[in-house]
């Protein structure tokens, strides 16, 4: 069975863009690609340990097993070496896409301190929006009880969008509250 946020992309978001883009073809119409959440821990080389609640708090809010990112480059200042393991990363396509962005945006962003809505700009200029999490409790998946430190996310949505135009319309449409 589909994402309630799906079948509502489908019934009520194309036709709109339609209307209002002018698409001469449903297939033209932007849709979402992936969902790419990414959890950098710097102080993982410090103690490695931090990567093991990472990894099960990603796992609990995305619904699949993280990947374990590791350092490109060796930078002696953080006394960082290649291969070191130094986040963790979810790729997200399909249903659990839309059940993710479903609850991300009806649950987690309300629960956001002095929350006003997510800023507009941060578009990259070919229809991605990418979007920083200060504190990962603010996902009702996650145990308070269990967090050993406040941890930071990115949120990146890939869509198939020519423009920042037609991305920011889609979002919106998809109930991303954008502030005004």
């Amino acid at each position: 069975m589909p994402a309630m946020l799906h079948q509502r992309y489908l019934q009520e978001v194309v036709p709109a863009l339609i209307r209002d883009h002018g698409y001469t073809n449903t297939m033209a119409v932007p849709r979402l690609e992936k969902i790419v959440l990414n959890m950098g821990l710097g102080e993982a080389v410090q103690n490695p340990k931090i990567l093991d609640g990472a990894v099960e708090e990603m796992a609990a809010i995305s619904g699949q097993r993280p990947v374990i990112t590791k350092a490109k480059k060796a930078i002696s200042n953080f006394k960082l070496r290649e291969g070191m393991p130094i986040g963790v990363m979810v790729t997200l396509r399909g249903r659990r896409m839309y059940e993710f962005l479903e609850r991300f945006v009806s649950v987690a962003l309300p629960r956001v301190r002095d929350f006003k809505g997510v800023p507009d700009r941060s578009f990259d200029g070919r229809g991605n929006y990418s979007l920083g999490v200060r504190e990962q409790v603010i996902f009702p998946e996650i145990n308070l009880d269990k967090v050993d430190k406040i941890k930071g996310m990115t949120v990146v949505i890939c869509t198939t969008a020519k423009s920042d135009a037609e991305a920011k319309s889609l979002l919106r449409a998809l109930g991303m509250p954008f502030r005004a």
